[in-house]
């Protein structure tokens, strides 16, 4: 299929070759998102410019091909410098730049451009780090997933190098939003964890990235269902100039993508994916076989200059196969969850831009269907899990601005989960309570649920210097009990920033966050329904924040938050429910399948400091961050103990180096404090099940990782290349992860990941 689109591709695209490139763009306001004319767009050190239009689009041509830097200008705005934008030979690059309306007042000291983009609403000025779609695109050692690439973000830590699960601020996985084009999506992952939100790779080429911004607490009222943070990922729009396309080869998989303008009012964009993990298994002779499919498309239709339609859809299928032929091979497999996973998302959505707001409406679906087995090594099942997880929603959201500055964000969104389907069984000896009691499970259940939201939030400039906003937020779960207490929660918002200077700047932000409890918690046991209820987590943020220049940010931030109502594990009495993902169920009773209830208690405390260096016309970059933090939690006991994700420090550093338009240096340096673990009984009856009465009693060494990327662009005519080699782990350290009991040796080892791991890859433009 690649080598005939390529054909089809190559064919439509004139044979005459040219040496300059060009740059198609978008300028639109923050909050209002109205086109921005009669702006001036100036290439940085090639003396090129050009001026946008009454649809706020310029077009930036013969471009030397490399990477540029751009600064906007327009009366009534901030001045805007943007970086890390690609000209390539190959295709017009698609580029949409937001700009800060400025106050009369201020227009005379704010006359400096910067290069962080200004917050979308309803960001607040602390805890948010919003990367552009290089800034995704190259980091080292993201092995092409745009979670790992986030990862870096100050506060963020994760559970094992073969996982991108983020740990927020000591909160389980489980606890973060994930939003793409305004759609909330439980999963985004390939053989994603049911009941979290974490898996082993995301299934969202990078290539379609525009930003991706993560808040790691005191967000906005418009975000819930969620305690921890939220990650808003904005794919970008296909280019409008001409039909384009790529091929990519990565060290896992192998895509094809096709994009171009359909007449003068529609653009669009399609992706395939096609992973070659089965090849590569079966060459170093594994007899655990994974492969992953998945495919993305895209339109947006620009009737007139108040109206945009766009339409996303993105499926994807992932399966896991073994070779059980050796005796040797059927007990390593007897240690391992199958998943077999199938998944689609869809959005509709319509802006409607007015003189003072937009009023953005998205109809969307999110769909998955999971067949997840784990057998013995004589092949009979020990777990067998068929669900089925749908959901329709439909969200408004308004943003709108006065004449006086005044800014309201206010929406609403009904979710209607038609048929939630599970059918599982689990065997007594993996699931024992807290006397070692056999408790075997079968479910086959069916139910629908109901959701609703509502919440506003207004801002207000009150001084020059100071900015004061107010929200609040309510959430209907119609699931969880007919009386207005079991079933509604109400959660306000405020954030205040002082701005010292013109470059200065001291927020504080605090807030209530409500979360309700994964779907198949409630199957987990016969009156799970009617003990579990949302949790609750208050954040409390104050952050003092300093950009010099135009391109360098520092930062420093503490936090708190307060759990309360957190589900708590009737078998575990110590522990509460913070599940990341679940390889072996042997380990550990999977998915919540037990008792639960809702009157867990935590507390997190945290110090973090940040320095980010944009790049522009520097030819460096890079951003690095500490994080200090003590994580507690209390179950059925009572006893405050370690949680599952207490990492008291973690340090995260990115630094890269761009000498010229062809060659490119980055390098990404972790290193964090272990996470805690439970070890296992050694003796019988209980022998090689985890011993709850030491929960979190030990922990991992500390962990540390340096990769390294280089990146080599070459032009022939109007095609470009690009090529990577990364290497992960360069300094090839076995970083420790948690035990794996033995069955051979009857004892628990450690287990050791990868050492030195290369990866090479070539994106082909044309």
């Amino acid at each position: 299929m690649c080598v005939l689109l390529l054909g089809v591709m190559v064919g439509a695209v004139p044979a005459k070759a040219q040496s300059t490139g060009r740059i198609a763009g978008l300028l639109v306001a923050r909050l209002t998102e109205a086109p921005i004319a009669d702006a001036t767009v100036v290439v940085v050190g090639q003396g090129i410019s050009a001026s946008s239009d009454s649809l706020g689009r310029f077009v930036l041509r013969d471009l030397r091909p490399g990477i540029v830097t751009l600064e906007v200008r327009r009366l009534g705005f901030r001045p805007v410098r943007r970086g890390d934008v690609v000209v390539s030979l190959a295709k017009p690059t698609e580029v949409t730049i937001t700009m800060e309306p400025v106050d009369q007042r201020l227009e005379q000291v704010t006359v400096r451009p910067e290069s962080f983009p200004a917050l979308r609403p309803p960001a607040t000025p602390v805890s948010t780090q919003v990367y552009d779609a290089e800034e995704v695109r190259r980091q080292p050692g993201a092995q092409e997933d745009v979670l790992r690439a986030v990862s870096v973000a100050p506060g963020v830590g994760v559970t094992s190098p073969s996982r991108n699960d983020l740990v927020v601020r000591g909160g389980a996985p489980f606890e973060n939003l994930f939003v793409v084009d305004n759609l909330e999506v439980p999963n985004i992952n390939h053989f994603g964890s049911q009941g979290s939100t974490g898996g082993p790779i995301s299934l969202i080429n990078i290539r379609f990235v525009e930003s991706a911004a993560i808040s790691t607490g005191g967000y906005g009222a418009r975000y819930g269902d969620r305690a921890a943070s939220v990650t808003d990922i904005t794919l970008r729009e296909g280019n409008r100039e001409r039909i384009a396309g790529e091929l990519n080869v990565a060290a896992t998989q192998v895509g094809a993508l096709l994009e171009g303008p359909i007449g003068s009012q529609v653009s669009f964009f399609a992706n395939v994916r096609q992973s070659y993990l089965d090849l590569l298994f079966k060459a170093i002779g594994l007899s655990f076989i994974p492969s992953y499919t998945d495919a993305t498309v895209k339109t947006v239709w620009r009737p007139n200059r108040r109206n945009i339609v766009s339409a996303l859809a993105i499926g994807a299928r992932g399966t896991v196969s073994f070779d059980n032929d050796t005796d040797s091979a059927r007990v390593d497999n007897s240690q391992i969850l199958a998943p077999v996973q199938d998944q689609y998302f869809s959005a509709l959505t319509w802006k409607r831009l007015m003189s003072q707001g937009v009023v953005t409406t998205t109809l969307g679906r999110t769909w998955t269907r999971y067949t997840t087995a784990q057998r013995d090594s004589l092949l009979q099942p020990v777990f067998e899990n068929r669900s089925t997880e749908g959901e329709t929603s439909l969200r408004s959201d308004l943003s709108w601005k006065s004449a006086r500055g005044f800014e309201v964000d206010a929406g609403t969104q009904v979710k209607y989960a038609s048929a939630l389907r599970y059918d599982a069984t689990l065997a007594g000896m993996m699931r024992r309570d807290d006397n070692g009691v056999e408790r075997p499970l079968t479910v086959d259940t069916m139910f629908s649920a109901w959701r609703q939201s509502a919440y506003a939030q207004g801002s207000a400039q009150l001084l020059p210097s100071l900015r004061v906003s107010l929200g609040v937020r309510q959430d209907w779960y119609a699931w969880l009990g007919d009386t207005f207490n079991d079933a509604v929660r109400v959660a306000p918002r405020a954030s205040v920033a002082w701005q010292t200077g013109a470059s200065t700047t001291l927020s504080l932000a605090a807030g209530r966050y409500w979360q309700p409890p994964s779907f198949i918690w409630l199957v987990g046991d016969v009156g799970n329904a009617q003990r579990l209820r949302p949790f609750r987590a208050d954040h409390a943020v104050l952050g003092v924040s300093r950009v010099i220049g135009s391109d360098l940010k520092l930062q420093v931030e503490a936090y708190g938050k307060i759990y309360g109502d957190y589900p708590s594990r009737m078998y575990r009495p110590n522990a509460v429910l913070s599940p990341s993902g679940f390889d072996d169920v042997t380990t550990d009773i999977p998915f919540g399948l037990e008792p639960l209830e809702s009157n867990g208690r935590g507390r997190v405390v945290g110090l973090e400091f940040s320095a980010q260096k944009k790049l522009g016309v520097s030819r460096w970059y890079g951003q690095s961050s500490v994080s200090l933090s003590r994580t507690r939690f209390a179950g059925l006991s009572r006893m405050y103990t370690v949680g599952a994700f207490d990492t008291p420090f973690t340090a995260n550093t990115v630094l890269g180096w761009r000498p010229n338009a062809r060659w490119e240096l980055a390098t990404r340096i972790r290193a964090a404090s272990g996470l805690p673990y439970t070890p296992f009984y050694t003796s019988v009856p209980m022998i090689g099940t985890l011993n709850f009465s030491e929960y979190n009693s030990r922990r991992l060494p500390m962990f540390f990782s340096a990769d390294l990327r280089i990146d080599r662009r070459f032009n022939t005519g109007r095609r470009q290349w690009v090529a990577f080699l990364d290497l992960q782990n360069v300094t090839n350290r076995e970083n420790v992860g948690a035990p794996q009991w033995n069955p051979r040796l009857q004892r628990a080892e450690l287990n050791t990941g990868v050492g030195l791991l290369p990866s090479i890859g070539l994106n082909f433009e044309f």
